[in-house]
């Protein structure tokens, strides 16, 4: 079967769990089914840009495994945040070096939220790496990017499933959400309740556009893996991956985007 619809892949943010976002990417692409456009925000804006840049999943699993991300970051000293994200900037340009939207193979948009201006700001265009930060800036944990005048936290907490941008241009919008949340939780510190508090408000915001996809793919279980949970990678990856197979068995329909010859993604 070769498709000739635009497909386009919508990746919520998550934290860690956004490697299953990973897993999911594989399956799909090896029932050939590759992206046309992607969308992401948060994690999911990460593994967009690695995926588009032209690694493979498992590629994009290593070096996510390998680095050690929070020794790039430092305290922040000012109030609006604990630590900055300034540094990670050097992580990126290794794997990103071009840091130019136009260089990637895949066509992404990153969404981040503008704090000043209570607004969804989406970047498709220009350097790549500080919407990537901005996206990902978690608030009450990190400092704001700065982005030209504008101050920018994680684009999950207005949209953490931006089918937005692939609406109207792709014929077929496939949606993966990560970020589950526990039905009941305990809050044992400050950081467990910014953290629950933060993902209830943007699962809300997932829903509300899990109409907007033609296909809308969520490994269960996400729930007890915590946001920063990183010795837990490969579970995550292979739930993604796993989750991934079993909807294509369930729902032969999706079969209908697969494509003969691969996009420009290395296998």
């Amino acid at each position: 079967m070769n498709s000739e619809k635009k497909i386009g892949i919508a990746l919520s943010g998550g934290g860690v769990r956004g490697v299953a976002h990973l897993g999911v990417l594989k399956g799909l692409n090896e029932h050939n089914i590759f992206p046309n456009r992607v969308s992401g925000t948060s994690a999911g804006a990460i593994a967009g840009a690695l995926y588009c840049a032209g690694n493979s999943p498992d590629e994009i699993f290593e070096i996510i495994v390998k680095t050690n991300y929070f020794k790039f970051l430092r305290p922040a000293i000012s109030w609006t945040g604990i630590l900055k994200m300034d540094s990670v900037e050097e992580l990126y340009l290794k794997y990103l070096p071009d840091n130019d939207f136009a260089k990637l193979k895949i066509p992404l948009t990153v969404a981040a939220t503008d704090v000043k201006r209570a607004k969804v700001v989406y970047f498709s265009e220009g350097q790549l790496i500080k919407p990537i930060m901005a996206s990902s800036c978690i608030p009450g944990m990190f400092d704001p990017i700065e982005i030209g005048k504008n101050h920018f936290v994680d684009g999950g907490v207005l949209n953490n499933l931006p089918v937005e941008p692939l609406d109207g241009i792709c014929d077929a919008i496939i949606g993966v959400n990560c970020n589950c949340l526990q039905v009941e939780h305990n809050i044992k510190n400050i950081k467990s309740l910014i953290e629950r508090s933060v993902i209830m408000a943007m699962n809300y915001n997932v829903y509300s556009r899990k109409n907007k996809c033609d296909y809308f793919i969520e490994p269960p279980g996400l729930a007890r893996y915590g946001v920063f949970d990183i010795k837990k990678a490969k579970d995550i990856f292979d739930a993604g991956y796993q989750t991934a197979l079993e909807y294509i068995r369930e729902n032969e329909g999706i079969l209908e985007l697969s494509q003969k010859k691969k996009k420009s993604v290395k296998a």
